[in-house]
């Protein structure tokens, strides 16, 4: 059994040694560890860094292409790699290495597919208030779309198997953590939250650079990502909404002109048919996207087995 522990990377050389360190050497269940850093096109030699610092595997990016393109090309790299279980973690040594047996304890007995670290940040007290009730909100509306509990969606931490990573496929060019759980939901995988510690913070966030951006952003992967996967909810639930609208706009008229007052309420009308012909054409939509929906999931059946004769499977 093989682990390997990845690590996204940019202008990481200040911390990345005290991470690696705390990296475990041996793990029960688990035969080979080693450590793989992604180098997201740093500046400030965080590549020399971890291979100083005893990495086995330094995968260097071109150009800087942010934290989603890095983890999806650490997950080739360990799969290229012939990693049975992979862990991701963070390069300023957020999370408690030694919980990473915690991590893959229920990979390694079959009890799930995928876990992620629930850092408890509902009472977590480094987090600001704001940002404890905005964790908790996105974790909610995460849940929902994914179709399980997910009590920490912005967790980092996390452990795949290797099956479920060959059937992850990052397309958000922002963060991994929110699309990877919606996407595991709509490709029933079995994902399990384990809580797990954090270390005194030693840097501000790099994704959080405000509020406003971080909501806009985590919003817009969380409707575009349950779009992809559910479309047909999506723009029925649109459809519903105009279309009641009309119907409620068309009763209205009906009530004036029985009491002979339809002529001053001719508006009323119109409004309630554009309401209806454009809610009847949003479901049209709808079935349309669903359509593409069963094409992207065939497309990602044949990437899945091309990445199984790839990587050796």
């Amino acid at each position: 059994m093989k682990l390997i522990i990845q690590i996204p990377c940019y202008n990481e050389a200040p911390y990345l040694r005290e991470t690696v360190q705390a990296l475990p050497s041996a793990l029960q269940g688990v035969d080979i560890i080693e450590y793989l850093v992604i180098d997201d096109g740093s500046e400030d030699g965080t590549a020399e860094k971890a291979r100083e610092a005893g990495v086995h595997h330094v995968v260097r990016l071109s150009h800087h292409s942010g934290l989603a393109a890095s983890f999806a090309a650490g997950l080739d790299a360990s799969l290229r790699n012939e990693a049975d279980i992979i862990v991701n973690t963070d390069a300023d040594n957020q999370y408690f290495a030694e919980d990473i047996q915690k991590l893959i304890d229920p990979i390694l007995v079959f009890q799930a597919e995928m876990t992620v670290g629930d850092r408890g940040t509902a009472t977590l007290k480094k987090f600001s208030t704001v940002k404890r009730f905005l964790s908790r909100i996105g974790s909610w509306v995460v849940g929902k779309a994914a179709g399980f509990h997910t009590p920490d969606a912005a967790s980092g931490f996390r452990a795949f198997s290797r099956e479920a990573a060959l059937r992850t496929l990052v397309l958000s060019e922002y963060s991994y953590t929110l699309e990877t759980l919606i996407q595991a939901g709509a490709n029933r995988l079995s994902v399990m939250y384990v809580p797990v510690r954090t270390n005194p913070q030693t840097r501000p966030s790099r994704l959080i650079r405000s509020v406003p951006n971080y909501v806009s952003q985590s919003g817009n992967t969380i409707l575009r990502a349950y779009t992809m996967y559910r479309p047909l909810r999506v723009f029925t639930l649109f459809s519903l909404l105009l279309t009641s609208g009309g119907i409620l706009l068309g009763i209205r008229f009906l009530y004036f002109f029985i009491l002979g007052n339809g002529s001053g309420h001719i508006q009323s009308l119109i409004l309630a048919a554009v309401l209806l012909i454009i809610g009847f054409q949003t479901f049209l939509i709808g079935l349309v996207a669903d359509l593409i929906g069963f094409n992207r999931r065939i497309l990602e059946e044949l990437i899945y087995r091309v990445k199984r004769m790839e990587f050796k499977e």
